[in-house]
């Protein structure tokens, strides 16, 4: 017997390291896409995984990857990627408004440097 699943779309996924204790910010960030974007997704994923992932698709785009840019994004980051997918004229409000342009340093903290030395990368 064949199982149907019915995805919806935009089905948003955030897949996280369980090794790492990362599903807390993963849940977090899931809960702000669904605050701002509510019925424009489809279907949110908390997906548990290892090696020191934490990585967000849009159906099966990648937009954001921790190893990829060496930090964890910040949630106007996130949502405005987002936004740019799902819905292009959005306004997200005091989130779309600009910072004097300054680099984002790459720091990570000691508990995060802690917390990806348990997974083998």
């Amino acid at each position: 017997m064949t199982t149907v699943i019915d995805v919806k779309s935009p089905r948003v996924s955030i897949e996280y390291c369980t090794k790492c204790r990362w599903m807390l910010r993963a849940a977090w960030l899931g809960q702000e896409l669904l605050t701002t974007f509510d019925t424009l997704i489809g279907e949110l994923a908390i997906i548990p995984g290892s090696a020191a992932v934490f990585q967000i698709k849009v159906d099966d785009v990648i937009i954001w990857d921790r190893k990829e840019k060496g930090r964890f994004p910040e949630i106007k980051e996130v949502k405005q990627l987002l936004r740019d997918i799902i819905a292009p004229d959005m306004s997200l409000g005091h989130s779309d408004r600009k910072k004097p342009e300054k680099p984002i340093e790459q720091e990570t903290t000691k508990k995060e440097e802690q917390e990806c030395k348990t997974c083998v990368e």
